[in-house]
């Protein structure tokens, strides 16, 4: 992504505004991730600060996380050396992906003191480092000894020493006389990477792309007078960064709906396939960026075991099927046994011992024939009952297959479903809801640890408001989807349901006012179709109907109805206003 030296220069600028400002509490919500409330005259603000390998980052934020019960040790240490402290600056190191926040606070005798802390943003990395004025180190969210790297230790008691510095010219220093090279045979934005500091490959595009119309270009290909201007677009480009000149935008791909990239400088490069969408603030646009893509990150990691789980379940499932349909299909053929049982009976005279076939006629299709094959090893009378057994073995076999195979067949539908949700879940209560409906209908065995511990308040289904004032509730699993549908909707309530794909079920709840706007429909099915298995399409067929046109075929598992009298509308999936728990 393009958190690049850029863009933290954009964030550090407006961060600007917590200089001075007290801090007045520190959590650890994740392993490598903390948040810093900061409390100034003025205003309140939450920082992130994560040095997360796949999300780093830092910003302002109006989300909120659980915490856990205990605070991790690096998040006490914090409290104890900068807890209640004041921020005297918060600056970007050089033109670094490095930030570096100073705080005067007093220590356990009193004394006033300077500590920073410094967030190293560098992939996999990434660190959250607490240095005291002599430069040293007293502690880190991650500990790198010489096991893991012979060039820079980052311990508790080290010095602490700054990341190599590239060997490379950094954009806000790129000046009339630097020069560009573009004799190597790469492409063009590949060139740019290699000889400026601070720009991220889509910078790089971008700087092509606003002097050739299009970002495949090779190095070797620029004449003189295209070089030229290629370092004009440069110097435009670093006079703005100097100049702290900023467009913070978010580029959407126009068919999928699905978040590209986002950048702290205009971008122009996907034309008219994808949509540029602008922020007033680069905090702001980060924020929006990463909470839902590291949510999706840590909840995919969270209910990794329960999406496994499920997937092994569906194929066995599947393979099950498969299994009693060809059951279901062999013995198809008992109406052929029964003939063949007959035919031997009334031919009986004719079969000599060891025989192996015998064709006779059929008198149940007059002019025929027919070939019955024989066990040498068995009489003719036991012949003739060996096929009347399978007759019999046939039909009984044909009756309980069609039941199995019924009863897999809503198994699949419900393990299918199920695994929609647990892949859409965005809270680890969503996946312990899960967890607890899969242990109730048996799929897992439900966990215990000798002790009789207090069960947690079940979560209640999701609450958007529309356009139009109407409140809108989404089922977060397949227990809850029963709940919402044939407990707490009215008869004249709206339903909808993504037709014929795995989702999750929507009501609108009307209250006094029963004429619906076609604008609270389609906000409805949008939210249908997001938290449905299609949330990826860019359109998806979504049925609505009222809820006394729902019902819920007797055993059927949670989650499972069936529905008539429905309408088709057509939408982008969609979230719609604040997600709040509510039913």
């Amino acid at each position: 992504m393009a958190l690049d030296a850029v863009a933290i220069r954009a964030i550090t600028e407006e961060l600007q505004c917590l200089q001075g400002g007290r801090i007045d509490k520190i959590s650890q919500p994740e392993r490598d991730e903390i948040v810093i409330h900061v409390r100034t005259r003025e205003e309140h603000y939450k920082l992130v600060v994560s040095a997360s390998s796949a999300h780093p980052r830092l910003h302002l934020t109006d989300a909120s996380k659980k915490n856990p019960q205990t605070a991790p040790l690096f998040c006490m240490l914090l409290r104890k050396h900068i807890g209640s402290g004041r921020i005297v600056s918060v600056e970007q190191s050089g033109f670094e992906r490095i930030v570096r926040i100073a705080v005067e606070s007093y220590d356990e005798l009193g004394d006033l003191t300077m500590k920073q802390l410094i967030i190293e943003i560098m992939g996999r990395h990434s660190n959250i480092i607490l240095i005291n004025s002599e430069n040293r180190i007293i502690d880190a969210i991650k500990h790198i000894d010489e096991s893991v790297s012979s060039v820079r230790e980052i311990l508790p008691g080290g010095l602490y020493e700054a990341p190599p510095k590239q060997e490379k010219r950094a954009l806000i220093d790129f000046d009339i006389d630097s020069v560009l090279s573009f004799d190597k045979p790469i492409k063009a934005d590949r060139a740019l990477i290699s000889a400026i500091a601070g720009i991220s490959p889509l910078t790089a595009r971008e700087l092509v792309y606003s002097v050739f119309q299009t970002t495949d270009i090779n190095a070797q290909d620029i004449n003189t007078n295209k070089a030229a201007e290629l370092k004009l677009s440069v110097l435009k480009l670093a006079k703005a960064v100097r100049s702290d000149d900023f467009r913070p935008c978010m580029i959407t791909d126009k068919n999928t709906g699905k978040i590209i990239e986002f950048s702290a400088t205009d971008i122009k490069q996907y034309e008219t396939m994808a949509e540029v969408e602008y922020y007033d603030s680069m905090n702001r646009l980060v924020d929006s960026f990463y909470y839902k893509r590291d949510m999706h990150d840590r909840m995919r990691q969270k209910s990794a075991d329960v999406i496994k789980l499920l997937g092994n379940c569906a194929e066995r499932t599947a393979k099950k099927i498969s299994i009693l349909e060809r059951t279901i299909k062999d013995a198809q053929r008992l109406d052929e046994y029964r003939v063949y049982g007959d035919l031997l009976t009334a031919n009986i005279y004719r079969i000599k011992e060891g025989m192996k076939e015998i064709e006779t006629e059929n008198f149940y299709e007059p002019g025929s024939t027919v070939k019955i094959a024989l066990d040498p090893s068995l009489s003719p009378a036991k012949n003739a009952q060996r096929w009347y057994k399978k007759y019999n073995k046939s039909k009984t076999a044909l009756t309980e297959a069609a039941k199995q195979l019924e009863a897999a067949r809503a198994d699949l539908e419900y393990i299918e479903s199920t695994l929609t949700m647990a892949e859409n879940a965005e809270a680890v209560e969503d996946i312990t809801a899960i967890r607890n409906e899969l242990a109730e209908q048996g799929y897992i065995q439900r966990k215990t640890n000798g002790s009789r511990k207090k069960r947690a308040a079940a979560s209640k289904p999701m609450h958007f408001v529309s356009s139009d004032g109407f409140d809108i509730y989404v089922g977060r699993n397949n227990t809850q989807n029963d709940y919402l549908t044939l407990r707490y909707a009215n008869n004249s309530d709206w339903w909808f349901h993504t037709k014929d794909i795995h989702g999750s079920h929507t009501v609108i709840k009307l209250g006094l006012d029963k004429e619906v706007p076609k604008r609270t429909i389609l906000e409805a099915a949008q939210l249908a179709a997001y938290y449905s298995k299609a949330r990826e399409s860019a359109q998806v067929p979504v049925d609505y109907t009222v809820i006394k046109n729902v019902h819920k075929p007797n055993g059927a598992k949670p989650g499972m109805v069936i529905y008539d009298g429905y309408n088709t509308v057509y939408v982008k999936p969609s979230l719609i206003g604040d997600n709040n728990e509510g039913a």
